[in-house]
């Protein structure tokens, strides 16, 4: 330990192998927890808040120590590291599992010590085995070749850590690596974390995004496969829905109209990250799926349940399967504190006036969003009714196109190169479009030939006024 790591460590923050402790209160729960759990460090001398107050370090302190995690059942194997005043007491993960102190068996979920009884951890540790996924090392993942030093930046940027330490001590500070014979082996969490490209380890680790046409698994619009890294997984799946969910725009009164998405944006990005961090990553015939029908988004993972949590206590008790990955989303935010995603998808959805959102768990886990009725882009007639889908001899499938145009043109004023590339439909159709939207009064152009912008008129927002209703 030296100044440089202890910084680090401060900024990194109590997570799933690093307490703080001001004093003795509580330790033996802390020395339990992370025997039953993967190990960590109990930093004695050090406040919750990361202020630096120290202990007088003694040899009758570290015998106390001792015997407290001596009594604990099994005994708890320490280590001791002193850093000026500060205690850093290490706990190896333990070998006979389940580990009990005076006041009952804890586990580590996260940043905290969670009491379990006696018949959880057991069927836990009975079901789910003493090796966990994310902590296992893996040789074929090669330092030089494989690893992503700028996705390691963009973390430490996230989770707002000062890159003090060179890059292998910070790997290590993490708990994703470790150094074996002068050479830095990587576990999957941090695999999972800092490949340059995930596809190039593992296969099965992907979010698989599906858009299908109506209400079942027939007709396949559009697939998506995201396997680079599991922020970059949870960044694409969300931008794949983003682009076909309905979207309205509430005037809040600020220069920037407010985006309002059919399903809460929050909401769905956490059922992705919930699946990303609880799926069982030793089934490799499965990846996480992310489904959009007409009338429902499903998003899936294999696994169902953690063994040792009980359906009754869904959504208000959390236990790991991947308590390595659960940790570092945590640290960068995307996980705000263990074991309330459930109920802040579900408050989302509800503060949406949307119907109550489906988990079913078996083998699998799935979070069912149900989508509000669909309301196409329409034009409308002189007197504002509706043409349903006809306008003037023209098909179905171009006023549906017609509709993306005039939908486009309400979130930015653009010329027409500008606007093929918002849409996807080619500068010949569109020009055809816009003339047609034009003869009809809902947009005009606005400046200059060569630098003016198509707008829509008054008439034309009339249409994204429908669909905010």
């Amino acid at each position: 330990m030296n100044e440089k790591e202890l910084q680090l460590v401060l900024e990194e923050g109590e997570g799933y192998k690093i307490e703080f402790k001001e004093a003795l209160t509580d330790i033996d729960k802390e020395l339990v927890a992370f025997a039953n759990s993967s190990g960590g460090r109990i930093f004695l001398g050090i406040t919750d808040d990361k202020e630096i107050r120290g202990v007088k370090i003694t040899n009758r302190l570290k015998s106390q120590i001792q015997d407290i995690a001596n009594n604990c059942q099994p005994s708890v194997k320490i280590l001791f590291e002193v850093f000026k005043d500060i205690l850093v007491i290490i706990v190896r993960g333990g070998e006979d599992k389940p580990y009990k102190c005076s006041s009952g068996f804890y586990t580590r979920v996260g940043p905290n010590s969670q009491k379990l009884n006696r018949d959880d951890i057991i069927e836990f540790f009975k079901v789910e085995g003493k090796i966990r996924f994310d902590e296992l090392v893996n040789l074929k993942f090669d330092y030089d070749t494989h690893f992503d030093p700028t996705k390691l930046d963009r973390f430490l940027r996230l989770a707002g850590i000062s890159k003090v330490l060179d890059i292998p001590s910070i790997l290590i500070n993490l708990g994703v690596a470790e150094k074996q014979e002068g050479k830095v082996i990587f576990n999957n969490a941090g695999i999972l974390f800092f490949a340059k490209n995930l596809q190039d380890i593992y296969y099965h680790t992907a979010v698989t995004c599906a858009l299908y046409k109506g209400t079942e698994k027939i007709e396949v619009l559009d697939r998506r496969d995201f396997n680079e890294d599991l922020i970059s997984n949870i960044g694409g799946a969300m931008i794949f829905l983003m682009r076909y969910l309905a979207v309205r725009y509430e005037i809040t009164g600020e220069p920037m109209r407010k985006e309002i998405l059919e399903v809460p944006y929050e909401a769905l990005r956490e059922a992705i990250i919930n699946a990303v961090a609880h799926r069982d990553y030793f089934e490799k015939g499965t990846n996480v799926m992310v489904e959009m029908f007409d009338d429902r988004i499903e998003i899936t993972n294999f696994g169902g349940l953690v063994k040792g949590l009980k359906p009754e206590d869904f959504g208000t008790k959390s236990v790991l399967r991947n308590p390595s990955i659960a940790d570092l989303l945590h640290r960068v935010k995307y996980i705000e504190k263990m074991g309330t995603g459930i109920n802040k998808m579900r408050r989302l959805v509800a503060e949406a006036g949307l119907p109550p959102i489906v988990f079913e768990f078996g083998t699998f886990f799935t979070a069912i969003f149900r989508r509000p009725a669909r309301i196409e882009p329409t034009i409308f007639d002189e007197s504002g009714g509706v043409f349903g889908g006809v306008f003037g001899g023209v098909n179905e499938k171009v006023a549906e196109r017609l509709g993306k145009v005039i939908k486009a043109l309400y979130s930015e004023q653009v010329n027409i190169s500008q606007l093929a590339v918002m849409t996807g439909i080619s500068k010949r159709t569109l020009e055809r479009d816009i003339a047609l939207l034009k003869d009809k009064g809902f947009t005009e152009f606005e400046g200059a030939p060569k630098t003016g912008r198509y707008v829509l008129t008054e008439k034309g927002k009339k249409i994204m006024g429908a669909l905010a209703t």
